[in-house]
C-alpha cells in the first residue's frame, strides 16, 4: 500500500477556473489497493481498508468522480507495553476514480466486510450492450 503524503491535500476550485490545495489534516494517508471488475450490468470496485470500520468509511460519487475515504485510529496501547518494531503504519486512506461509464446512481451498494470495501455501480440501460439482431435480405 503506498503512502501519499504527510498531510492530506484537498482541492479547492477558485473563480477563473484555477485550482489550488488546501491542507486540512496531518498524518499519513494511504492510496488503499483497488480491483475493478466489469461485466454488462456492473462495475465493481473493491478495496482493501484494513482497520477502517463501516462507520469510519465515506464513499461519494460527484460529478462522476467516486470519492473513498476512510480514517482510522492508532491502536490503543495496553499498559507499560511499548512499540519497539512496526512493519504496519497506520493512517487514513483517500482514493478517488473517474467513472466514464453512464451509472445508475440510485441503485449504487457499498458493503463493508473484513477490511475489504465493495462497491457495486449498476450501468444505466444505455451503457448496457446490446445484442443488434441481423435481418436477411
Amino acid at each position: 500500500m503506498a503512502e501519499v503524503e504527510k498531510s492530506r491535500e484537498v482541492k479547492k476550485q477558485k473563480a477563473g477556473g484555477s485550482v489550488a490545495t488546501e491542507r486540512t489534516r496531518t498524518g499519513r494517508i494511504y492510496m488503499p489497493n483497488v480491483d475493478i471488475s466489469e461485466d454488462k450490468d456492473n462495475l465493481t470496485l473493491y478495496a482493501d481498508l484494513p482497520g477502517a470500520g463501516d462507520e469510519d468509511v465515506s464513499v461519494t460519487l460527484e460529478n462522476d468522480v467516486l470519492t473513498i475515504e476512510a480514517k482510522v485510529s492508532p491502536p490503543v496501547k495496553a499498559g507499560d507495553h511499548r512499540l519497539t518494531y512496526a512493519e504496519y503504519g497506520v493512517g487514513d486512506y483517500f482514493r478517488s476514480f473517474t467513472i466514464t461509464e453512464p451509472i445508475d446512481r440510485d441503485r449504487i451498494e457499498a458493503r463493508m466486510k473484513d477490511g475489504v470495501l465493495r462497491i457495486v455501480l449498476p450501468k444505466k440501460e444505455e451503457a448496457k450492450p446490446k445484442q443488434i439482431k441481423i435481418q436477411a435480405e
